[in-house]
């Protein structure tokens, strides 16, 4: 036994380990003892030591290596996806959305039309083959200038640092944390409205399994004297009925929302669709509620799903006559659109919208990372379904109002709608002039949900993560987990209640217009370029991903953080902001001076806390102006040695094992 322990503690990696952790005498004393208490366990026993078994000093010797000391607490190690899969599909379901479905068809054909492009990665050399319409042009520029270097910035930011969207910041460049701060705010509001599309869309799917759908008629209790139903080759009722409106618009206000006349005038809840609110939030705790583990196991389904609910209504849409027309009015390109600046303006939000950056969603799915996943690769593969997606949407939906037009008698202009507008009022209507009606609506709004569904609880699970990983002490275990997404939920589902009352709407447009305005996502975007590109250092992260993955990307990314992309973001931020106008709903109610100071402050809350923190920060830092400015420009060691600690990780770990492999 003493030649034994002879022969292990003369192990050169072990005495370096023993004298780099060994810095006085009370640690030199647990060691003692550690060594006498594993040989009294070993003695206990009464078993032959074995090549296989840790003799005692060696045990002691890898406690010590594995901690600075006694009393601290190993580190909870953060969990992973299961495999890349889970990774993709979860980022697909959050940026695949309502928005590829209902706006980007219709900003496609308002704004000039246009026709299919391609784009891929082939030999780590990024390939681009398109034709573009008119509308491509600028979606295109907008696209690979400020949407992909965005979101494949955040992404390998997360997956290099393992942490969520605050305190990825903090590792990289401190004075910049109050980008986190602000882009979790944004992520809370949009939790707290962008949910109230399911609870609408749950109420329309269980009316759709009546015999009538209620909406195609106007035989209901809802219905007033001035309803009618829209009928084939039916093109005179808005002139013989200039107080009318259809059955569907009634529904749809008188029913579903029981509309008020002001936000002043909040009204009762509804309460059939607080429940179909209660189930939409009941389903997303559930979805994220064990973590990673149950949301990289959900999205096979609610990713997936809406695709195969897609095709099938494509390939209903394209059999229906009037389809080619409406097809034809989708990508029918008008050169002279491009001179209107609000192409330009539409085709920039559409891009942030749809590719979901600026609010740190992606670095907290990117944390989940294994080192060494091929970031770069995901990106582009995720940017390229999330184009074709809106591209092929616009011909279910093109195709279907297309047959809906010819039905009526009226140009497609007229029927052609965004937003839920187009979800909940022109789709229904086609919908009631298909034969099988019931089955139609069943799977569209079907797909609506579970489209909605993933982007909700991706927001939840992005928040969660960001909270945890900024306390990781009093979140680290999955039961108090639990308790913060059952406070966010029970939470944001009160705060909910208030859109579902009769003055729900107003309430809804004003978190959807100053919430989540597109200003506050530039000015986002701005900064982080900035701060990655010039303060951190482009050449830097690339460095930083060129160990993860193995090679340095396509230098445009590095230029795009550099030049690019605050460039363009800059100038349409103050085209913004020039053209900036008060909200109105349906272009006619003007909301009273007060329903603006609290727009006002659902931007300002999260916008501001930018600045805010970098004056906190300078405030709270010691020394003088330019030494706290440097200390707070200069990235974390632990992410300076981010790999080399992941080796040495797993050198412990083989050193652990070294006997069994003798």
């Amino acid at each position: 036994m003493s030649c034994c322990l002879l022969s292990n503690i003369t192990d050169p990696a072990l005495i370096l380990t023993f004298v780099q952790n060994i810095k006085d005498l009370n640690i030199l004393f647990g060691f003692i003892l550690s060594i006498f208490k594993n040989a009294l366990i070993f003695l206990s026993t009464g078993v032959k030591m074995e090549q296989k078994q840790d003799p005692p000093v060696k045990v002691a010797l890898i406690n010590l290596a594995t901690q600075r000391g006694h009393n601290q607490p190993k580190p909870v190690e953060r969990e992973q996806w299961n495999n890349k899969m889970e990774f993709i599909l979860a980022v697909a379901g959050h940026i695949i959305g309502l928005g590829n479905v209902w706006r980007f068809p219709y900003l496609c054909y308002k704004n000039g039309g246009g026709w299919f492009f391609y784009f891929g990665l082939i030999n780590k050399h990024l390939l681009i083959f398109y034709v573009s319409g008119v509308f491509f042009i600028p979606y295109v520029l907008f696209l690979f200038t400020c949407g992909i270097p965005l979101f494949f910035l955040e992404t390998s930011l997360g997956q290099f640092t393992c942490q969520g969207g605050i305190t990825c910041w903090k590792k990289i460049c401190p004075l910049f944390q109050g980008l986190g701060f602000g882009s979790q705010v944004v992520v809370l509001y949009t939790g707290v409205y962008y949910i109230i599309i399911l609870a609408w869309a749950f109420l329309y799917l269980f009316s759709s399994f009546r015999s009538e759908l209620p909406w195609a008629s106007c035989n209901n209790s809802w219905n007033t004297d001035g309803c009618f139903v829209y009928g084939h080759n039916q093109t005179s009722h808005l002139q013989l009925y200039g107080n009318s409106t259809s059955s569907v618009v009634e529904f749809w206000e008188r029913r579903v929302l029981g509309l008020s006349d002001g936000i002043d005038e909040i009204g009762n809840i509804r309460w059939d669709l607080a429940l179909c609110l209660l189930l939409a939030w009941l389903l997303c705790y559930f979805c994220v509620w064990n973590g990673i583990k149950s949301t990289g196991k959900v999205v096979y389904f609610t990713a997936t799903f809406p695709y195969v609910m897609l095709a099938v209504l494509l390939v209903r849409g394209l059999t229906l006559p009037g389809a080619k027309g409406g097809i034809m009015f989708y990508l029918y390109p008008d050169p002279s659109r491009l001179a209107d600046p609000q192409v330009w303006m539409d085709a920039g939000s559409q891009v942030f919208y749809s590719y979901g950056v600026c609010t740190g969603v992606l670095t907290s799915l990117g944390s989940y990372n294994k080192y060494n996943n091929n970031c770069y690769r995901d990106c582009i593969f995720l940017c390229t379904l999330n184009s074709l997606t809106s591209f092929t949407a616009g011909f279910a939906i093109f195709s279907v109002l297309g047959f809906m037009a010819k039905e009526q008698g009226v140009d497609i202009s007229v029927v052609a709608e965004s937003g839920p507008g187009l979800a909940f009022i022109a789709y229904p209507r086609a919908v009631a002039l298909m034969p099988l009606p019931q089955l139609w609506a069943v799977f569209f709004f079907i797909m609506i949900v579970l489209l909605g569904l993933d982007s909700e609880f991706v927001y939840q699970e992005a928040l969660v993560t960001t909270i945890s990983d900024l306390y990781p002490s009093v979140f680290q275990s999955n039961g108090r987990r639990r308790l913060l997404l059952l406070a966010i939920s029970v939470g944001s589902f009160f705060i909910g209640l208030l859109m579902v009352t009769e003055g729900g709407l107003y309430i809804f447009q004003l978190f959807d217009y100053y919430a989540c305005s597109g200003m506050t996502l530039l000015l986002f975007a701005i900064l982080q370029s900035l701060c990655v590109g010039w303060v951190y250092g482009a050449d830097r992260h690339y460095d930083n991903i060129r160990d993860m993955i193995g090679y340095r990307p396509w230098p445009f990314m590095k230029y795009c953080w550099q030049y690019f992309t605050p460039a363009i973001c800059t100038c349409t931020f103050i085209f913004l902001m020039t053209k900036y106008t008060p909200l109105k709903f349906n272009n006619t109610y003007e909301y009273p001076w007060w329903g603006h100071m609290i727009g006002g402050f659902f931007t300002l809350s999260s916008t501001l806390l930018v600045p805010l923190w970098m004056l906190y920060a300078m405030s709270v830092t010691p020394g003088t102006f330019k030494k706290r400015l440097k200390l707070l420009c200069t990235p974390a060691k632990e992410v300076q040695k981010n790999h080399q600690a992941f080796r040495t990780f797993k050198d412990l770990h083989t050193l652990r094992n070294s006997d069994s492999s003798e």
